[in-house]
Order: C-alpha cells, then structure tokens, then sequence
C-alpha cells in the first residue's frame, strides 16, 4: 500500500521532531486509536492511558514504519499489541477466574443478533463490564479477526482455551444484553 505524499511528510515531520506534525498526527489518528483501546480497556481512564502509551510507542518507533501496510494499520497493531500486553500483565498480577460456569446461549445467527439492536455506546459499555480475559479475546476474533490460533499464540494460551473463551465471552454478552432487550421490547 503506497502512503500519500501528505503522510510521508506529516512522519518525516514527526520523526524530525516537529511539534506541528505530531500534533496534527495525533489529531488525525486520535478517534480510530481511542476506538480500538476503549475496546480492550475497562473504563475509560484505562483507554487513555493505553491511547497515550501507544501514540508515545508510535513516535518511538515511526522511523521503523515502513510504508508496507497504511499508517493507521500500523498503528492500530501498536494499539491492540498493547492491549495483549495489558492483558499479560493483568493476567500476572491477579489470576483472575475465567474458567467459572456460564451457560452457553445459542440459538443467534449473525441476522438475529440482538446486540444489532442496541447504541454502539451501550454495546462498548457493556463490553467494558466483561472480565479483561473475556474482553481481550472476544475483541481478537470478532472485531480484529484473528483465528484461535492467532489469539492463542498472541496470548500465550491454547486453541481450546481460545475457542472456550470466547464461547464464555459471547454467551456472558448475551446475558448482560438480555435485560437492555427486555426493556427495549417493553417500551415498543
């Protein structure tokens, strides 16, 4: 992917440390970044620290971009690598159980998703109430499109644990999305 002749200046002028193109860059980028960290992060507070994390890696490393993917792919992989590293170190620091009893709620195709029929904002919000196992891995494969093998790899866990999760994830969402559906049917 070839980048535009105003990217190759807005970088050079970041790399040479012109306070004007990183502002201008980090204006530019900021909305799709922030998307990508409130994703991964618990509440809001943990989305700004990994966006600021991030776009200090970004200017770190924007000499080592080197134009094979668009400048936003390349700084979305900093974002959710980040995010995968937030996750190992929670992980770490508190065991948290992810492998406790939910049940699996099936029955949904991609046409009857119920959360098709919720605000974006409360789906995030809802997204944001999941355990940060359960979060990191629905985001992997659903959003990002990573295969279970892709994900256990990046996470340092197995397929099975992959594929397992994301089942709890899923089935944990439809749960917490059930009552918000209720109250949506009720008030039609």
């Amino acid at each position: 992917m070839k980048i535009t002749l105003a990217e190759k200046e807005l970088i050079q002028g970041c790399i040479d440390g012109d306070e004007a193109k990183e502002k201008a860059l980090f204006k530019q980028y900021y909305g799709p970044m922030m998307q990508i960290c409130r994703r991964y992060a618990s509440n809001s507070d943990e989305a700004k620290d990994l966006l600021q994390e991030g776009f200090i890696k970004i200017f770190q490393n924007l000499s080592k971009f080197n134009g094979q993917s668009s400048l936003k792919t390349w700084m979305s992989r900093i974002m959710i690598n980040l995010a995968i590293d937030a996750f190992h170190k929670e992980k770490k620091q508190q065991m948290e159980t992810l492998e406790e009893s939910i049940s699996v709620a099936d029955g949904y195709n991609e046409i009857e998703n119920p959360l098709m029929l919720l605000e974006p904002e409360k789906v995030l919000a809802l997204l944001q109430k999941m355990p940060q196992g359960y979060r990191t891995i629905l985001n992997l494969y659903a959003v990002e499109g990573y295969s279970h093998k892709e994900i256990a790899q990046s996470l340092g866990i197995s397929e099975g644990t992959s594929k397992s999760q994301l089942s709890k994830a899923r089935a944990l969402l439809l749960q917490m999305v059930e009552p918000m559906l209720i109250a949506i049917e009720h008030e039609s």
